[in-house]
C-alpha cells in the first residue's frame, strides 16, 4: 500500500489528466460515429466507423495502462483478433466493426465524458478549498483587512474582529480539507470502476475461463500421472511378489509329501515374503487418501505422515478445523510426496512441516536441511504436485539451491 498522501496525489493526477483526454475522445468519437452512420448508405461510412472505433481503442488502451496504478491490482487486457487470414481488403477494413469490445470502447468514451466532468470539478474544487484551508490562517489577516471585505462573522452580526473572521473561515474550510482523501478516492475509483467493467470485464471473464480450463487440464494430468505411477508401482512390486509367493506355496505343497523339513524352510521364506509385500502395500497406500484423513481430518493425517517418515519431522499445525475434501486430499498428497522425497533424496537430518490458515487461504510450508537441488521441472515428482494444486486454484513454489536448504510453499484456497 502506498502512503496516504501519495495515494491521494496519484488519484488526483489520474482524474485531472484524463479530463482533457475525455473531452478529445468524446468529440472525436461522436463526430466519427455520427459521420459514419450518416454515410453508411454510400459505403463511405464503413471506413469512417472503423476509424472511429480504432480511435476509441487507442483512448481505451491509455486508460488500461492507468488502471493498475489506480486500482492497485493488474487489469486484464482484451485481445483484438485480426481479420481471418486471407480475408479481402473490405473484410480487413471493417474488422473493428465485428468485434464487440471495439463497440464497448466507443460506448465507454461516451459514458465516461459526463463522469469525467463531474470528477474533475469535484477534484479541483476540493483541492482549491483544501489549499485555502491550509493558507487561510496566514492570508486571512490580509484578506480581512481589505476595505469593504465583509466576512461571515460580520454578516452574521458577530462583529468585525479580524481574529474572529480568520478563526470562523478556517473552521469552515478545515472539514473540506479533512474529507479531501475520501472525495478524491471516491471520484477516482468510480471512474476506474466503470473503466474496468467496460474495458476489461470481458477480458477478465475470458481469462477466468482460460484459468479454469488450465486447472481442469492440470487436474486430469495429475490424476492420470498418479494413476500410472500407482499402476507401475503395483506391477513392479506387490504383483511380482505375489506371483513369487504363489509359486513358493505351490512348491511347499509338493514338498510336504517328499521332504517336510524342506517344506518348512520354504514356508518360512514365503511368510517373510508376505510381510515384505504387506510393507510395500502400506508404502503404496500412502499415495491414496487414508481413512484417518476422512475420519479425523488433516491435522491427524499429517501427524501420522510425520510419524512414519524416516527423517525426524518438526510438525507445526496451527489449525485443526475441517476443510473441503478436495483441499484436504491435495494438502495430504503434497505433504506425503514431499516427505517421501526428503527421505529418499535429501540426506536431511531434520524436516519441517507447518500449516496455518490466513483468511480464506491455507498456507503450507515444508522444509528440510538436506542437500537441495529439488525443482518442479516436468518429469519430476514435484511437477505433479504443482498440477494437483493448480487444479484447485492453489499455488506451489520451491526454493532449493544446491547445498540446501529446501523450502516448499503451497497456498490453497479453503474458504
Amino acid at each position: 500500500m502506498k502512503p496516504y498522501l501519495l495515494r491521494t496525489a496519484i488519484l488526483s493526477r489520474y482524474v485531472i489528466l484524463r479530463f482533457p483526454l475525455a473531452i478529445v475522445a468524446f468529440v472525436l468519437i461522436v463526430a466519427g460515429v455520427s459521420a459514419g452512420l450518416g454515410t453508411l448508405v454510400v459505403f463511405l461510412g464503413f471506413p469512417i466507423l472503423a476509424g472511429a472505433l480504432l480511435t476509441a481503442r487507442a483512448f481505451a488502451n491509455v486508460e488500461r495502462r492507468w488502471l493498475p496504478e489506480v486500482l492497485d491490482r493488474p487489469v486484464a487486457r482484451p485481445v483484438y483478433r485480426p481479420a481471418p487470414r486471407g480475408a479481402g481488403w473490405f473484410r480487413q477494413m471493417i474488422n473493428p466493426l465485428t468485434r464487440s469490445q471495439s463497440w464497448m470502447d466507443a460506448l465507454w468514451v461516451l459514458l465516461n465524458f459526463p463522469l469525467a466532468i463531474v470528477a474533475f470539478v469535484l477534484t479541483v474544487v476540493w483541492w482549491a478549498v483544501s489549499v485555502a484551508a491550509i493558507l487561510y490562517p496566514f492570508l486571512g489577516w490580509f484578506l480581512a483587512g481589505i476595505p469593504g471585505n465583509q466576512g461571515i462573522p460580520e454578516l452574521l452580526g458577530w462583529g468585525d474582529s479580524v481574529p474572529l473572521a480568520v478563526a470562523v473561515h478556517t473552521a469552515i474550510l478545515v472539514p473540506i480539507l479533512l474529507t479531501l482523501p475520501f472525495v478524491i478516492r471516491g471520484v477516482a475509483l468510480t471512474q476506474a470502476g466503470l473503466s474496468r467493467v467496460m474495458l476489461s470485464g470481458n477480458a477478465e471473464l475470458h481469462q477466468r475461463i482460460d484459468d479454469l480450463a488450465e486447472s481442469r487440464r492440470a487436474a486430469v494430468s495429475a490424476e492420470a500421472n498418479a494413476l500410472r505411477k500407482l499402476e507401475r508401482d503395483i506391477h513392479d512390486g506387490p504383483q511380482q511378489r505375489l506371483v513369487h509367493l504363489a509359486m513358493e506355496l505351490s512348491k511347499v505343497q509338493r514338498q510336504l509329501k517328499k521332504d517336510p523339513s524342506a517344506a518348512e524352510h520354504t514356508l518360512s521364506d514365503a511368510i517373510a515374503a508376505t510381510r515384505e509385500t504387506l510393507d510395500e502395500l502400506r508404502a503404496l497406500s500412502r499415495g491414496i487418501a487414508p481413512p484417518i484423513l476422512a475420519d479425523r481430518g488433516l491435522s491427524a493425517a499429517l501427524a501420522a505422515l510425520a510419524g512414519r517418515c524416516t527423517v525426524p519431522v518438526d510438525l507445526d499445525i496451527q489449525t485443526v478445523e475441517r476443510f473441503p475434501a478436495v483441499v484436504e486430499n491435495a494438502v495430504y498428497f503434497v505433504v506425503a510426496e514431499s516427505l517421501t522425497n526428503i527421505a529418499k533424496h535429501s540426506r536431511a537430518e531434520l524436516a519441517m512441516v507447518s500449516m496455518v490458515r490466513t483468511g480464506d487461504r491455507l498456507l503450507l510450508t515444508i522444509g528440510d536441511d538436506g542437500v537441495g537441488g529439488a525443482h518442479v521441472a516436468k518429469g519430476h515428482g514435484l511437477s505433479g504436485l504443482a498440477d494437483r494444486l493448480r487444479a484447485i486454484d492453489g499455488e506451489f513454489a520451491v526454493r532449493s539451491p544446491a547445498g540446501g536448504p529446501t523450502m516448499i510453499v503451497a497456498e490453497v484456497p479453503c474458504g
